[in-house]
């Protein structure tokens, strides 16, 4: 991101004065070189160069705000992640007519997949193989909710000139928890956070009501999840036959 205060674009300048910028087409630009420009009574900004005829560029590129780019961040943070797991993934920026690009980030490694749902355009999709990661303005309904007993999200809060990735667990009549990436874990139920645990024990912990003997508690399950869970999601069913 280029900062907007002057000061700022003269430290950002020196520091990259080596590099060129182009008009990302995973952006929905159009592959042009940009230049930086400064001001003192409005935001800097990145700007076209000239076409050599003199003619105004003509770009397509529609999303210009600080969260345009989030889906690449996502990619990279993702890669990083799983690579500190011994984990090479693919992405994909899944896409159909009508859905804006970044929308969706598909990751795919050798035991598991996260659909990240950085927005509303794409619904998710609760029971196949890949575990949705819903973004702050992705609704999730009560039911899904206590079917699944929680659901992962995730945000992208600036630092400095980059964005960075937070997952949070949300659950029924419980508020959000949020973590760093280096906070999470793949285990055999996907990918999970330390408000994951807490859930868990939190529903397989026997009644306090007397003399009935607890019931035993099934995991969260998927489609093609942990070794003995069946269709549904990364989270429980109570009609399910694992054990």
């Amino acid at each position: 991101m280029l900062p907007m205060e002057a000061i700022e674009l003269d430290v950002f300048r020196h520091r990259y004065e080596s590099d060129t910028f182009w008009c990302g087409i995973l952006l929905g630009g159009c592959g042009g070189q940009l230049t930086t420009k400064l001001y003192t009574d409005r935001a800097c900004h990145f700007a076209h160069h000239p076409d050599p005829d003199g003619l105004s560029h003509v770009c397509g590129r529609r999303a210009r705000g600080v969260n345009s780019a989030d889906h690449l961040y996502v990619r990279s943070a993702a890669k990083s992640w799983l690579a500190g797991h011994g984990e090479q993934a693919s992405f994909e920026y899944a896409r159909s007519a009508g859905e804006p690009l970044g929308s969706v980030v598909d990751i795919r490694w050798q035991h598991g997949a996260l659909r990240v749902h950085l927005d509303q355009a794409v619904a998710p999709v609760w029971d196949n193989a890949m575990e949705p990661v819903l973004g702050m303005g992705v609704p999730v309904d009560r039911d899904t909710l206590i079917r699944r007993w929680y659901v992962h999200r995730i945000r992208l809060d600036s630092e400095g000139t980059a964005r960075r990735v937070r997952i949070g667990t949300e659950a029924f009549a419980r508020p959000t928890e949020w973590f760093g990436l280096e906070e999470c874990e793949l285990t055999e139920r996907g990918l999970s956070t330390p408000a994951v645990e807490k859930v868990v024990q939190a529903r397989n912990a026997p009644p306090h009501h007397g003399g009935r003997p607890a019931r035993r508690r099934k995991y969260p399950s998927r489609t093609s999840g942990p070794k003995g869970c069946c269709a549904g999601c990364f989270a429980p069913v109570e009609s399910s036959p694992c054990s």
